[in-house]
């Protein structure tokens, strides 16, 4: 079954122009099959339409991780996850 998950970061206001969304999301070290990202700035701009590109590439778990910016240059996991489909 293939898995997708939803980034969804929920301080981008801590976000500065050189922030380096591929690099953080790749030291989150996530394992799934597809990835989106969620935020005002990148990304996709709700979890809605993150939702249905998954869908849409096949996914058949997706699962959305909560996420917060640190010191402009990472990403942490703030623990809520949410499974939007199974």
């Amino acid at each position: 079954m293939k898995t997708g998950i939803i980034v969804y970061i929920a301080d981008a206001e801590g976000m500065g122009d050189d922030f380096d969304i591929e690099r953080a999301i790749q030291r989150l070290d996530l394992k799934a099959d597809g990835i989106e990202v969620v935020s005002p700035s990148v990304g996709h701009f709700d979890v809605m339409d993150a939702w249905w590109r998954l869908i849409v590439r096949g996914m058949k778990s997706i699962v959305c991780l909560m996420t917060e910016v640190i010191d402009n240059s990472d990403l942490r996991l703030t623990g809520s996850e949410l499974r939007l489909c199974e």
